[in-house]
């Protein structure tokens, strides 16, 4: 089983990238010589709308908590929403949880704690910023094992501020660490392994747990356990006739779970997620025997198991592809890496403006892909696959971005 430091520095150099221009590189490079951390950057999303976020304590009293028995199980996720006006950034992390993932990132990247200002980070997202009145299509969005909500910020925001209300979930326990009201962090608690299966049906519960949760919030009642404040008109928006979901690795098979087994999802996306996980054989995995007759999207990266992921090489996503009959595209990422998919792939080049990064950790993240074109791949194509199956506003799918490659 991986210890707590250990997770925190691969699952968490959380992501702060921006595409700099040269004059405010040169400008944080002479406040780093003085000893001042690094900023953080995050690149702004390119849609119509300013983008509001608030956050959501869930309390699950139904269920016992698989992690820790004895316990009800809680979730924090957050809410992002296209709003009327902008408004004070919300913290990119909560200072606890920037506290532990400095302190893991500092590992990660080899340098000292402290180098980087993840206390200060902020997102393009205003908190508890108004809400714009007009029903708006839903998609949840589910991380990596072990990786905590932020880490995808850049994607959601983008889908926010192209009028989607997006609610991200962190999965407590199996995160290095959760953050929740009052100042407390839960930390990782994992049993003895294996543990895959307990994780996958841990996160398949969640997911339509923080569905009923949404429906409570479109009925007018607020979810929140301490009752607090929210965005007046936030589940009015709600549009929960129209809803999908996406996730990376853990994330995006748990999202293809819940399109399988939840009519309530209408279409999904796996970012390089195996759906086998948990299964000796990927054909004992139900979703894979099954399949679906609803649209999905596989994005693979270039390099996973025994190579560029897609459902040719994963037979997990070859028997799933095999057994679905509705609509289904593979895309593939060949430069890139399993963390090409989320703000690794801004946050690595922004970090090497200012210090060395080891090699092994780029190889090993995103690998050689250009940062600019995967961002724009990623902007162009989720909110592509959601527009086309939400919104009924068809996308050309027959041209391949730079950096990416059609499968089928």
């Amino acid at each position: 089983m991986l210890n707590r430091r250990t997770l925190i520095a691969s699952a968490l150099l959380a992501p702060l990238g921006s595409f700099a221009t040269p004059a405010l590189t040169a400008a944080a490079n002479r406040e780093v010589s003085r000893g001042v951390p690094v900023p953080i950057r995050l690149p702004r999303p390119t849609g119509a709308f300013p983008v509001g976020t608030t956050e959501l304590h869930l309390v699950d009293r139904r269920r016992d908590d698989p992690f820790v028995p004895g316990r009800p199980r809680e979730l924090m996720v957050s809410v992002w929403y296209p709003a009327a006006r902008p408004a004070a950034p919300a913290p990119y992390l909560p200072p606890l949880t920037a506290q532990v993932f400095g302190e893991g990132a500092a590992i990660a990247l080899q340098q000292p704690v402290g180098t980087i200002d993840w206390a200060g980070a902020k997102s393009h997202g205003g908190l508890l910023a108004p809400v714009l009145p007009g029903k708006r299509p839903v998609v949840l969005f589910s991380p990596g094992f072990g990786v905590p909500r932020g880490l995808a910020s850049i994607s959601v925001a983008e889908l926010a501020s192209r009028g989607y209300v997006v609610v991200t979930v962190d999965h407590t326990y199996e995160v290095a660490g959760v953050e929740f009201p009052g100042d407390r962090i839960e930390v990782q608690t994992l049993p003895p392994a294996p543990y895959a299966l307990l994780a996958r049906t841990a996160r398949f519960d969640d997911l339509r747990f923080v569905l009923d949760a949404l429906g409570r919030l479109a009925r007018g009642e607020n979810p929140d356990a301490e009752h607090r404040r929210l965005p007046a008109g936030l589940g009015a928006v709600l549009d929960l006739d129209r809803i999908g979901a996406y996730g990376h690795s853990a994330g995006g098979l748990s999202s293809i779970d819940l399109l399988v087994a939840d009519p309530r999802i209408l279409a999904a996306i796996d970012l390089d997620g195996e759906l086998g996980y948990g299964y000796d054989d990927p054909a004992d995995c139900p979703t894979v025997a099954q399949g679906t007759t609803r649209p999905f999207l596989l994005m693979g990266s270039g390099a996973i198991g025994p190579g560029p992921h897609d459902h040719r090489t994963d037979p997990s996503w070859g028997l799933f592809w095999d057994r679905s009959s509705g609509w289904k595209r593979d895309l593939n990422l060949p430069n890139g890496r399993h963390y090409s998919f989320v703000d690794y792939q801004a946050l690595i080049p922004w970090f090497q403006r200012f210090f060395p990064v080891p090699p092994e950790l780029i190889a090993n993240t995103v690998g050689t892909a250009d940062a600019g074109n995967v961002l724009r791949a990623l902007r162009t194509y989720v909110p592509a696959f959601f527009d086309q199956h939400l919104r009924h506003r068809p996308h050309n799918w027959s041209r391949a971005l730079p950096e990416t490659k059609f499968i089928a």
